[in-house]
């Protein structure tokens, strides 16, 4: 099973200026991906995703020049011997960077798909898991600012779906961040539980004033109040309150968590498939985190392709939490892009797919008519 081509597809789509959802990293004008797609000798074919990291087509330049090279001709089986000649020639000698962690997340991804396919099992049968209910949230770019009233009914329609747990934006104003707390509480009560990210927004201060009162309201987790390297503010803010500081998806590799488990002040794991080193090692963070009785929530709210390998990955985790169900509206990287990734079920569940590997069909005709935009996608 030689690895014989492999091919990164940066991509894009414009958000609707009515429809771009508003949030601690401004508000959203496009959305961006990067599909990897390998080739074996006897022609199976792999698909993976890269997170854009905001720079998309330099994230797909760098799959397809140095890490083609790198790779090219190796047993696409050897998930780990190709981690690791990665890691050796690139990641680990010339620094633990954030471009080569995403850019060898898809392309990890994808030989998982590979390996799946070619003994006809699904990816949570390869990784050890069970067909279980996986419970999920209603996230991805959603929920973000808005009056409290307007955040109620974008909130509703997914309570009704099966949803019993969502994840609303905060790093606003901590005034209007508790009123929309608030009012989301009291419109569907306690048995609903409530996440919240911050997506870096807020200063330590803010942390003070707020986490009171998301003590008061059973807030599930406060999501990334920081930038992923900023230790010390973490580590401030966790004697603030008694709800759980969460993040990840901004860390890359084990050994990035593992400064993270030394810290001790993040408490809930959220690593991204696409992001931190891809399936195998997203595996390995799982583990060290299993070891200390850390939940692994996985961040996901891109493409089909990354929301079904989390779906796959959770269902073999004994630390395993939430799926982040992205319930953005017109997410065409969900919608068109591939094949139905994920249904919720009416006891707020979803299962993994059935079909070898991901279990995802991807249409390349859509990666054809959807280039890539250069740009910021928040503004």
């Amino acid at each position: 099973m030689k690895i014989v081509e492999i091919k990164a597809y940066p991509t894009s789509f414009p958000v609707p200026p009515d429809g771009g959802v508003t949030l601690g990293i401004g508000r959203a004008v496009k959305r961006d991906a990067v599909m990897v797609k390998v080739v074996t000798e006897d022609g199976i074919v792999g698909w993976g995703e890269s997170h854009h990291g905001r720079a998309h087509t330099a994230i797909a330049k760098l799959i397809e020049t140095t890490l083609k090279q790198l790779v090219l001709g190796m047993d696409a089986a050897d998930v780990n011997g190709v981690w690791a000649k990665i890691y050796k020639f690139q990641l680990g000698s010339h620094g633990m960077g954030a471009g080569c962690a995403m850019a060898m997340s898809g392309l990890d991804m994808a030989l998982w798909d590979i390996r799946g396919k070619a003994v006809g099992w699904p990816l949570y049968r390869l990784l050890g898991g069970s067909a279980r209910p996986i419970p999920a949230y209603a996230g991805g770019v959603a929920l973000g600012y808005q009056p409290p009233a307007q955040l109620v009914d974008e909130a509703r329609p997914h309570v009704e779906a099966g949803y019993r747990a969502v994840k609303l934006r905060v790093g606003d104003t901590v005034s209007r961040d508790i009123e929309r707390m608030e009012a989301v509480r009291q419109a569907f009560g306690n048995d609903l539980a409530i996440l919240t990210d911050a997506n870096t927004g807020y200063r330590i201060e803010d942390v003070r004033r707020v986490m009171p009162a998301m003590d008061g309201l059973d807030i599930g987790w406060l999501e990334e109040p920081f930038p992923a390297h900023d230790h010390h503010a973490y580590a401030q803010a966790s004697g603030y309150g008694r709800t759980p500081l969460a993040a990840g998806e901004n860390h890359f590799t084990r050994f990035e968590f593992t400064r993270v488990l030394e810290d001790g002040a993040i408490t809930i794991w959220q690593p991204d498939l696409s992001k931190c080193g891809g399936v195998t090692e997203t595996m390995r963070i799982a583990a060290m985190a299993s070891a200390f009785k850390i939940p692994v929530h996985p961040h996901s709210s891109m493409t089909g392709i990354n929301q079904a390998a989390s779906i796959h990955l959770l269902a073999a985790l004994d630390n395993g939490g939430y799926f982040e169900a992205d319930v953005s509206r017109g997410n065409l990287f969900r919608d068109r892009l591939c094949s139905e990734p994920w249904r919720i079920g009416a006891d707020g569940c979803v299962r993994p797919l059935e079909a070898p590997g991901i279990g995802v069909e991807v249409d390349e005709e859509f990666l054809r008519a959807h280039p890539a935009i250069e740009g910021p996608g928040y503004v």
